[in-house]
């Protein structure tokens, strides 16, 4: 079987990794890929804006399925397109895409299906905005409607921060915004909910807890996520059931209502407040960090899932799980999520020794001159499987030491609710 991955980030080199395990796989690709992914799969550079051409190169190379990675061409309608040239997609249609798509269109949906979240206002103006935010109960959350990489998400502890955070995305900064979602702040702990789906029935595909903020302690800005680890440490059959129950089913049924349905990942990120789940946003694809956590646990053969989703045989096809526990510390640049430099050679990458059970998922990385480069603000991840996390997590730590790194930083601090 050949199959074909869209993306370039440490998720869809995690794709990647899982993919080869299977003997069912004779060829992968990846579009554009990274260093990573170039080692045991072909990349194609190609613009994934370009949706002609992409499928023209996918049914000249004859792949069998293409799995969609990030959520842009998602929310683009990739799906649609190319399963209107009949070619076998993983992944959402672009209405179901409006999860992640639309911060507003989920707020919708939860109010009409009665799903549990935090109350809200929509505004679509600056002014209105700041009128909204002088009568809040602080704090406040503030997010740019649309995709913002997981990074148009503002905490505010006083007017001052949460107009400031108003006046950057109408200006701006995560795109054309041309709407605000403000929250009231939900103090509890935040987990990540992962089901996948063959659109006509779904089953659990495991939960992590990502670390968002760019400093230990949990401080400093929003990223697209610095790590994380596998099981989240708040799951329990009680509130799995919650969760499908109050959360998943209403939103499916939401989205059937739209006669729409959902293939693929769906990521819930939720807030878990004395033992109840609230639901913060949608993600319609694998989370990165989370996926490279999720997929090392997998003990079924990740081909045999995905074959059975593009089939609509989900329902009986088992899933099954290693018992170990997975962490993942994210190396970004320094600088990142602000201002960082690129290109920014990797020189011992290749004389790392992995143990048995550790990973190294490329991110954002690039081969010139057979030569490792960075290529972006979160670059490698460090991966360990263990029934012991404190101890994998700190042969995580020297594994990073022993690349000699001088541009990179990372949090030491991964799992620290879970690790005493």
């Amino acid at each position: 079987m050949k199959v074909g991955i869209i993306g370039s980030g440490g998720r869809e080199h995690a794709f990647c990794v899982s993919l080869k395990n299977s003997n069912k796989i004779d060829k992968i690709y990846c579009f554009p890929g990274n260093a990573g992914t170039s080692l045991i799969a072909e990349n194609i550079e190609t613009d994934l804006n370009n949706f002609e051409k992409l499928k023209e190169i996918i049914q000249k190379l004859k792949i069998d399925i293409i799995i969609v990675g990030p959520e842009k061409p998602l929310v683009d309608g990739i799906v649609d397109f190319l399963e209107k040239n009949q070619i076998k997609v993983f992944g959402p249609n672009k209405i179901s895409s409006q999860l992640e798509g639309s911060k507003i269109f989920t707020k919708n949906l939860c109010k009409k299906y009665n799903i549990p979240t935090a109350n809200f206002g929509v505004f679509k103006n600056q002014d209105k905005s700041l009128s909204f935010l002088k009568k809040c109960k602080y704090p406040v959350v503030v997010k740019a409607d649309g995709l913002a990489a997981g990074k148009g998400v503002y905490i505010c502890e006083r007017f001052d921060e949460s107009s400031n955070a108003v006046k950057e995305i109408f200006n701006g900064k995560f795109g054309k915004a041309k709407e605000v979602l403000i929250e009231e702040f939900l103090k509890g702990e935040e987990m990540s909910f992962f089901i996948i789906s063959d659109g006509e029935s779904y089953k659990k595909f495991g939960t992590a807890q990502d670390h968002k903020r760019a400093l230990e302690g949990d401080k400093g800005q929003n990223t697209g996520g610095m790590g994380a680890y596998s099981p989240s440490r708040l799951e329990n059959l009680k509130l799995e059931e919650k969760i499908l129950k109050r959360i998943i089913d209403p939103t499916l049924k939401g989205l059937k209502d739209l006669n729409t349905d959902f293939k693929g990942f769906l990521y819930a990120g939720l807030m878990i407040l004395n033992g109840d789940p609230f639901l913060i946003e949608y993600n319609v694809r694998m989370g990165d960090p989370e996926c490279q956590t999720i997929l090392p646990r997998l003990k079924t053969d990740f081909v045999e899932i995905l074959k059975a989703c593009v089939d609509k045989n989900l329902k009986s096809t088992r899933i099954d799980w290693f018992e170990e526990k997975s962490l993942c510390v994210v190396l970004v640049s320094k600088g990142y999520p602000e201002k960082f430099q690129n290109n920014v050679e990797i020189k011992e990458i290749s004389a790392l020794k992995l143990r048995e059970n550790e990973y190294i998922f490329h991110a954002g990385t690039k081969i010139m001159e057979n030569r490792i480069y960075s290529n972006g603000g979160r670059v490698l991840n460090f991966v360990t499987k263990s029934h012991d996390l404190k101890e994998g997590r700190n042969d995580l730590i020297k594994l990073i030491d022993n690349l000699h790194w001088e541009n990179g930083y990372f949090r030491k601090d991964i799992g620290f609710k879970i690790i005493n």
